[in-house]
């Protein structure tokens, strides 16, 4: 599919002053946000609102998505003083919902869980008021892993399945639906008090009935909380975007999840995984 996007996924340019004032935060402290590693849509409007979601671990990836726009290749080592460094980065933004994600560190023995939990503990030390919020990587299925991750109680464990099943080989080779289930699963037995989270890229040529059941999957797994986006091809190297799902679209797929007993739901084509996370944590019981 090539041309225009339409015009309900078309942004405002990012404004110069907004950027230059959020990257002389994070320069200043050498940090990444999964913002800018991604590419994200929403990179103006959170910007503007002074919120980011930070990408520790580094920018380069262990694993070659398709549908992703972070670099591949061979990461440096963990930076131990990074986790500090967010934590004052959540401090200077005065945030009250800290979202923080990572590339996939396969090359590490815990998949980089024992860093995820530093850098909760550290953003909790400064900033005790602040809900946290950690997109993770599926470990390679290792409870052991995320067992870290959980002991250090962020309020939200968010881990994407990405995509139906079917297109795994395609889009997410390196990795394994129900594995993924499982870690949401797992979250839930380890510690019943923390909100399970995850999201689905719509538009990559799965059908209607597979969204459907995937979305029936993550219920099954007592999965809390749903983003549902559209898929931004990165480049013409990346996975090809088959279609382009609506508005309206995205409102009945929204209506069908709380249905299913999603207890927050956002679904529209801006969608990200921490899109409004602020606010989807507020609304949390």
């Amino acid at each position: 599919m090539s041309g225009k996007h339409p015009a309900w996924l078309r942004q405002k340019g990012l404004e110069p002053a907004v950027l230059d004032r959020m990257k002389g935060l994070l320069d200043g402290l050498s940090l990444h946000t999964v913002c800018e590693s991604a590419a994200c849509p929403n990179q103006g409007r959170c910007f503007a609102e002074g919120t980011a979601t930070f990408l520790i671990l580094g920018d380069t990836c262990t694993r070659g998505c398709t549908f992703c726009a972070i670099d591949k290749g061979r990461p440096p080592p963990p930076d131990p003083a990074e986790p500090e460094r967010v934590a004052r980065a959540v401090h200077q933004l005065s945030l009250k919902h800290a979202v923080v994600t990572s590339v996939t560190r396969d090359d590490l023995p815990d998949g980089g869980a024992r860093h995820f939990a530093e850098t909760v503990i550290a953003i909790r030390r400064l900033n005790p008021t602040t809900s946290i919020e950690v997109l993770i990587p599926d470990f390679r299925g290792s409870i052991e892993a995320l067992q870290t991750v959980v002991a250090s109680a962020p309020r939200v464990i968010n881990h994407n399945i990405e995509t139906v099943p079917r297109l795994y080989g395609e889009v997410r080779p390196a990795a394994d639906y129900g594995s993924s289930l499982n870690l949401l699963r797992m979250v839930k037995s380890l510690d019943a008090a923390i909100v399970t989270k995850s999201g689905l890229m719509l538009g990559l040529g799965e059908r209607e009935e597979e969204v459907m059941a995937a979305l029936q999957d993550l219920r099954a797994v007592h999965c809390d909380c749903l983003t549902l986006g559209q898929y931004l091809p990165p480049s013409t190297q990346h996975h090809p975007l088959v279609r382009y799902v609506t508005p309206e679209g995205f409102e009945e797929y929204g209506r069908l999840a709380r249905q299913l007993g999603f207890i927050a739901v956002r679904s529209g084509p801006l969608v990200r995984s921490s899109y409004d996370a602020l606010d989807m944590c507020a609304g949390l019981a």
